[in-house]
């Protein structure tokens, strides 16, 4: 295992962050370096959070009705966890889902994170080689959480933009049938709700086909709703719980067979705090995920500080408002500085991040020309934004790119790399276009344009826009 290739790190998901930790854009130190736009990190209401800290100091220092609480939370705690931790975090569940679903603590397990969240739950649900069905494009790491150590098998259900990457009944059958033909037992469908990369809330008609579906074939739901509270704009979010409510299936066999991965990650922005949740109607399955929960447990200090956030009702609500109002008004920044150059956004309501359509940007329509385009954005523009090939999309030349943990300035700062960019190569395409020149013409043509780029930038003038014409000469090159 510890030289199994699966994890999933060589893909271009993970091999970005890595160009990006060897050259960090800095606005001081480094402003030519490359901005990190693969992260899906929430950074937009910490002065919330902060100004909560400052008014409550008692609670960072571990005191209570005049007392320590230091001792208690430094020794042993059962891997059960917090139970005042786990009553506020139902009340929190709730509230994100507008009520219309009730939460019992007894129902919750604990982890370090939705990683291990989802990791456990396919330990309890698969036996390795079994399957589980998932729909693309999805989140990358599904690969190592899914995967790695379970030894389960991946299905792809696969959506197209026809539809906005809709699930239906025959996606779902024909990944149903795919499996089949590999001799795969299909143990369950994972999806994400709201999706990662797409930024969009399942409707109550995928919901109820979804449920169908796994009613029909006698399998599990995995509903990861990790960015349940990141929805900012209509239409509102659906939890797979409150479709089933909906159907009046508290009573079916398939009430046991649907289970909730959740985070403070996305909606509280808190993703170092390792704060994960299994939530299902199954007893065995709680009850085995426990014991697996010790494994990964949080820590006292972590559970003890998070119930007093999550306990002040009037805060989070308060919270909760303002997060999404942030979030909103960053992503249409994001969208209208892409559409300024000429590329389009997935119509999305939700998340910290957009779907990004730059089919017209490759050269050619496969996903090798998406990976020189990646390879370019990376390199040429110094940005670090996600291919829609790491997420198994089906159709190459779509990119998720985050908005939310960066400053207004740095996100302005990577649409104008973008819109240069954009316009350096309709600058050069215009440029051939108004007199057509033979091949021979042409080429002399492009090689004496690149010679006076290159003596403009050895000229030393100040007032020279060198990156400019770094790409001129890039695209003129690649055209």
């Amino acid at each position: 295992m510890a030289m199994c290739k699966s994890h999933g790190q060589d893909s271009s998901y993970f091999i970005g962050w890595q160009e990006y930790e060897k050259n960090p854009y800095d606005p001081i130190q480094n402003p030519s370096g490359i901005i990190q736009m693969g992260l899906a990190e929430n950074q937009l209401s910490f002065d919330l959070l902060e100004s909560w800290l400052t008014r409550n100091q008692d609670v960072i220092r571990f005191r209570e009705n005049g007392g320590s609480m230091f001792r208690d939370l430094a020794l042993f705690q059962d891997y059960h966890g917090l139970q005042a931790f786990k009553n506020v975090l139902v009340a929190f569940m709730a509230e994100i889902r507008r009520n219309k679903v009730k939460f019992d603590p007894k129902k919750l397990v604990l982890t370090a994170g939705s990683t291990s969240a989802n990791e456990t739950l396919i330990f309890c649900l698969a036996e390795p080689g079994e399957a589980l069905l998932i729909p693309t494009p999805h989140y990358p790491g599904f690969d190592r959480d899914l995967k790695w150590r379970t030894g389960a098998e991946i299905v792809p259900i696969h959506c197209y933009s026809s539809n906005n990457f809709k699930i239906t009944e025959l996606s779902l059958e024909e990944a149903y049938e795919e499996a089949q033909k590999h001799n795969l037992t299909v143990k369950g469908v994972v999806i994400t709700n709201p999706s990662n990369p797409l930024g969009t809330t399942m409707s109550r008609d995928e919901l109820n086909i979804l449920i169908t579906f796994a009613m029909t074939k006698k399998i599990h739901i995995v509903s990861d709703e990790i960015y349940a509270g990141t929805v900012f704009d209509s239409p509102k979010f659906i939890s797979i719980m409150e479709a089933l409510i909906d159907r009046k299936l508290e009573k079916s066999k398939m009430w046991n067979q649907v289970h909730i991965v959740s985070s403070l990650s996305k909606d509280l922005g808190l993703p170092g705090f390792r704060i994960g949740m299994i939530y299902s109607n199954n007893e065995t399955l709680i009850a085995a995920a426990t014991k697996m929960s010790s494994f990964g447990l949080i820590s006292s200090q972590t559970q003890y500080l998070l119930s007093k956030i999550l306990g002040d009702k009037k805060f989070i609500k308060r919270y909760i408002k303002e997060n999404k109002k942030q979030l909103k008004n960053r992503r249409e920044m994001l969208a209208s500085g892409l559409a300024n150059s000429g590329i389009e956004c997935l119509k999305s309501n939700a998340g910290l991040f957009c779907f990004v359509d730059m089919r017209h940007l490759l050269k050619l329509n496969t996903f090798g020309a998406e990976m020189e385009l990646w390879r370019k954005i990376i390199s040429d523009l110094g940005l670090n934004v996600s291919p829609g090939s790491s997420c198994h999309c089906s159709e190459p030349g779509w990119f998720r790119i985050c908005f939310a943990n960066m400053s207004k300035e740095t996100l302005d700062l990577a649409m104008h790399r973008i819109n240069n960019f954009v316009n350096s190569g309709r600058e050069f395409c215009r440029n051939f276009q108004q007199q057509p020149p033979s091949v021979e013409a042409a080429g002399s043509r492009r090689r004496r344009t690149i010679a006076n780029w290159v003596v403009k930038l050895s000229s030393g003038d100040a007032r020279t826009d060198r990156r400019k014409i770094y790409l001129k000469i890039y695209y003129c090159c690649s055209f």
